[in-house]
């Protein structure tokens, strides 16, 4: 998803002039666009009063009480949180499957506190884990630590790079094979990207998760998977990207 979760704006104060007549240059002043939040929480009034307090810090929020109506809605946020304890999906499949789709923060906020639960929902790939019951003002620094490393982004490549019939182009940040269009999230560009840069070198799991999740302290887990499995997909063969077992992956040829 192409979410620009803190976009800066300027707004322009009218001309004015100084109290010897002359004219003043217009002030700009840079707006802070609220953080729209999607809070996927089953308990009505818990979702209630999470949305009116995440909206007295400033964010954009609302609430779905399912994982159904979650997938349907997700594009619009910036961040999500998840609870795990949903009627018609578990949060961890929930996570899954967006992860599966876009690179939209997820933090999960829920009452299961078990080391298994926090294992699955990470590799899931949520980017953190909250247990209830817990402080707003600790949610909100989660918040605010998740998006500061969403927003952190890789230096832009620029040259373009061609391997038989696939063609990436960083200015674009466009893929091509055979000609076509291939519609990819901003991770998965950037992890072709990556394995494209390398030719015949296996680039290790650590290596991309400092370079395109820019990480270097967490364990590599299935969100690297999870984006290899996606890119294999929609390039159409699993041969694009060869896998090193346990070491890392690097990009073939189909």
């Amino acid at each position: 998803m192409g979410h620009q979760s803190v976009r800066l704006v300027e707004a322009r104060i009218p001309h004015q002039m100084s109290a010897r007549g002359a004219s003043v240059r217009p002030e700009v002043r840079r707006v802070r666009k609220a953080l729209r939040v999607l809070a996927v929480e089953n308990e009505t009034e818990v979702a209630k009063e999470l949305v009116r307090d995440l909206w007295r810090h400033g964010y954009q929020a609302e609430s779905v009480p399912t994982g159904a109506q979650a997938l349907q809605q997700y594009r619009n946020a910036d961040l999500l949180l998840v609870d795990l304890d949903l009627p018609d999906l578990d949060g961890v499949e929930l996570c899954r499957s967006i992860r599966a789709l876009c690179d939209v923060p997820i933090i999960v906020v829920t009452a299961r506190d078990s080391e298994v639960d926090r294992v699955l929902s990470l590799r899931a790939g949520s980017d953190d884990y909250v247990a209830k019951p817990y402080s707003l003002a600790e949610l909100i620094a989660r918040i605010e630590a998740v998006m500061r490393r969403a927003l952190r982004q890789p230096a832009a490549p620029d040259e373009a790079i061609t391997v038989g019939s696939l063609g990436i182009d960083p200015r674009a940040r466009e893929i091509r094979l055979d000609g076509r269009h291939i519609d990819v999230t901003r991770k998965e560009f950037d992890l072709l990207y990556l394995l494209a840069s390398r030719p015949g070198i296996v680039v290790t799991r650590r290596q991309i998760m400092a370079q395109v999740w820019r990480d270097s302290r967490s364990e590599p887990g299935r969100t690297i998977d999870t984006h290899v499995s996606s890119l294999r997909s929609k390039l159409g063969s699993s041969s694009w990207i060869i896998t090193a077992r346990g070491v890392g992956f690097r990009l073939g040829h189909a």
